[in-house]
């Protein structure tokens, strides 16, 4: 067993910082009949406030959506393509939506497949990441150096435009000779990195602009 980590981990300056971070760290699945399971995440996705075109939040607070605006450490589990249970962690400070998608754990490729792997549905959706929920995250071996990590655009997410699609807030675990082994090797190559959309003081952004007049901040001003 490994240290359970706590929501307060889970406030970073950006959810692409929060979501490389998971990297590493191990999804824990309490099983109904007691079984407890463990699997290293190894491929990870971050969806960043209103502005980002290709989060749930572009249109701002609904029924669904409410999730992400509440405090960190909770799930986000909602139905894709009516077919595929989707699981997100909800990251960063309340009032500000933010998740990351966990797309693949070692020897599981796919959050489809994840999911159902690990029987997740809608009802873990808004649970908090512990015990009591049956799902929560552990840190059980030290974090891995930064050039084992590869970051490329997110998958699937060509309807948020140009800008957004391109962002490189998909993060995968890669061996030491540069593939996808511990998830898989299809994809291509890609350069490490991290970019990250800083979160102001206030509360949450201006929705009385449209999208598109929303201007990706930058770090630094």
């Amino acid at each position: 067993m490994g240290r359970i980590i706590q929501a307060k981990a889970w406030h970073g300056p950006s959810a692409a910082v929060v979501a490389r971070s998971l990297l590493g760290k191990h999804l824990v699945r309490r099983r109904p009949g007691g079984r407890v399971d463990a699997w290293r995440i190894t491929e990870v996705e971050a969806y960043d406030g209103e502005a980002d075109l290709a989060c749930h939040a572009r249109a701002g607070r609904t029924r669904r959506t409410a999730v992400l605006y509440g405090a960190a450490g909770v799930w986000y589990v909602y139905l894709c393509y009516g077919m595929h249970e989707m699981l997100n962690l909800v990251v960063g400070p309340r009032d500000w939506p933010a998740a990351v998608l966990i797309r693949g754990v070692e020897g599981i490729s796919g959050p489809g497949r994840l999911t159902k792997t690990l029987r997740i549905d809608r009802r873990l959706n808004a649970a908090r990441a512990a015990r009591a929920s049956g799902l929560w995250i552990e840190e059980r071996d030290p974090p891995g150096p930064a050039r084992r990590v590869r970051a490329t655009p997110r998958i699937g997410v060509n309807y948020a435009g140009p800008v957004w699609a391109k962002k490189r807030w998909r993060f995968v675990l890669v061996d030491r000779q540069g593939g996808e082994s511990l998830r898989r090797r299809e994809r291509p190559t890609g350069l490490p990195g991290v970019e990250g959309t800083p979160r102001p003081t206030g509360r949450s952004q201006p929705r009385h602009l449209p999208p598109k007049l929303h201007p990706a901040p930058r770090r630094g001003g």
